[in-house]
C-alpha cells in the first residue's frame, strides 16, 4: 500500500492506493491520518491523483481517469457505480439512486453505502441530495458538500 497527503482547497487530503488502484481518499478536517508502518510513502505513485483531484477542485476537470479499487459489499459497489454515473454538475436523489439500482425500497441503505465510501469527491456522493431538494449528510459536513456543489455549479 501506497499513501500521501496533500494540501487542497478543502484541507488536507489524504491518499491510500495499491497497485490496482485508489482504495481511499480521506478529507483531514479534525484527526490526523493515521497509516500502517508497513505502508509506504509515495508521493509519485499518487502523483496522478492528486492531479485530477487538484483539477476537479479548481473546476478544471469535470471527470476522473484514474483508476480505483473501493472495498465494500456488492450493494454499496452497486451504490457507487450509480453515483459515476451522476453528471457533472447535476445531483441525484437517495430515492433515485435506489431505483437506479434496482431497490427502490432501499433509500436509507443507499444513504449509508454513501456515508462509507471510501473515494469521496471521484466517486461523487456529494451529488446525492434529499428528496425535498435539500442537501443531506455527508460525512465531512455540508459546508463542504455545498462547496463541492458549488464548483461544478460554477465550471460545469
Amino acid at each position: 500500500m501506497y499513501y500521501d497527503s496533500f494540501e487542497s482547497p478543502l484541507g488536507k487530503i489524504h491518499l491510500l492506493s495499491d497497485e490496482v488502484g485508489l482504495r481511499h481518499l480521506t478529507l483531514c478536517l479534525h484527526h490526523p491520518f493515521e497509516h500502517s508502518r508497513e505502508w509506504k510513502h509515495s508521493p509519485q505513485q499518487l502523483a496522478p491523483y492528486k492531479k485530477q483531484l487538484l483539477e476537479f477542485l479548481d473546476g478544471e476537470r469535470t471527470e476522473f481517469t484514474v483508476p480505483l479499487a473501493p472495498e465494500g459489499t456488492e450493494f454499496q459497489h452497486q451504490v457507487w457505480h450509480a453515483l459515476r454515473s451522476i453528471p457533472y454538475g447535476e445531483t441525484r436523489t437517495y430515492a433515485h439512486i435506489a431505483a437506479e439500482i434496482g431497490n427502490p425500497q432501499a433509500c436509507r441503505a443507499v444513504g449509508m453505502a454513501n456515508n462509507v465510501n471510501p473515494i469521496p469527491l471521484i466517486i461523487p456522493c456529494h451529488r446525492v441530495i434529499g428528496s425535498d431538494g435539500q442537501l443531506t449528510g455527508y460525512r465531512y459536513g455540508l459546508t463542504i458538500k455545498e462547496k463541492l456543489l458549488e464548483i461544478e455549479k460554477n465550471s460545469g
